[in-house]
Formats: C-alpha cells, sequence, structure tokens
C-alpha cells in the first residue's frame, strides 16, 4: 500500500503579517522561516516580492539559508490585462525572486467573452527562460 504525504504549506509571513499591529522586519522573517524549516513545515510563503522594500529584501536574504525541510515560495497575481508576461509588472517581480516555487492568485469574472489575463503556459515559459538564462 502507497502511504499518502501531505504536504504543509505556511502563510504565516503574508497572511499572518496582515494582522493589525504585525509588522515583521527581514530579521523576523528570517527567524521565522527557520523555525518552520525545523517544525518540518514544507512550503514557507515569504509574501508578494515587490510589494515593499522589506520583502525585496527578504528574497535576497533568504537565499542564504540552508534549509533542511523547508521551500521558499513567492507569492503573487497573474499578468494584468493586455500585458505580456515577459515584461509584465506582476510576473516578473516573482521569476526574479529567485523563489523554487511561485505561487499564482488568479481573479476571474464570469462575462460573456472574458478571457483571462494569465495563461500558465506564459508564466512556465519565462520561467524556463530565465532559468536558462540564470544557469
Amino acid at each position: 500500500m502507497v502511504k499518502a504525504q501531505v504536504d504543509l504549506y505556511d502563510t504565516t509571513l503574508r497572511d499572518g503579517a496582515q494582522s493589525e499591529g504585525i509588522s515583521f522586519s527581514v530579521v523576523d522573517k528570517l527567524n521565522i522561516v527557520r523555525k518552520l524549516d525545523e517544525l518540518g513545515i514544507h512550503y514557507i510563503e515569504g509574501g508578494y516580492p515587490s510589494s515593499n522594500p522589506k520583502d525585496s529584501e527578504f528574497y535576497e536574504k533568504v537565499k542564504g539559508l540552508t534549509l533542511k525541510n523547508s521551500v521558499v515560495a513567492a507569492f503573487g497575481s497573474t499578468r494584468r490585462p493586455k500585458s505580456k508576461t515577459e515584461t509584465d509588472i506582476n510576473i516578473m517581480p516573482l521569476v526574479n525572486s529567485g523563489a523554487r516555487v511561485v505561487t499564482i492568485v488568479g481573479k476571474s469574472w464570469a462575462q460573456p467573452g472574458y478571457q483571462p489575463p494569465f495563461k500558465l503556459v506564459d508564466f512556465m515559459v519565462v520561467v524556463e527562460r530565465r532559468r536558462k538564462t540564470v544557469s
């Protein structure tokens, strides 16, 4: 019998930071990442890489951590309508964050003739191109 594995995805650094009176410093965030890694959390959502200078700094510094159990994920949204994925201001910070995992939230509306502004294939192409230029 094959055992099923449940992967844990923690959103403390983004959702938890939205609580009233909470403002994590970069050092706080890095310490939380270390503790979540010690707890065995599989994925740690670090927030949106370009939402503010603190999050940009976090993504630069988290690359220096040696994690045993966790992977840090970048969080963001789909590309803007009429924007090219390769240059979109929502997508490029995710690609450039260095995160191995990206979580994308998409919104849609049920309107006649509506076309979603984002295709997963577009994002995958950008990530693959980026990976080849970094390697």
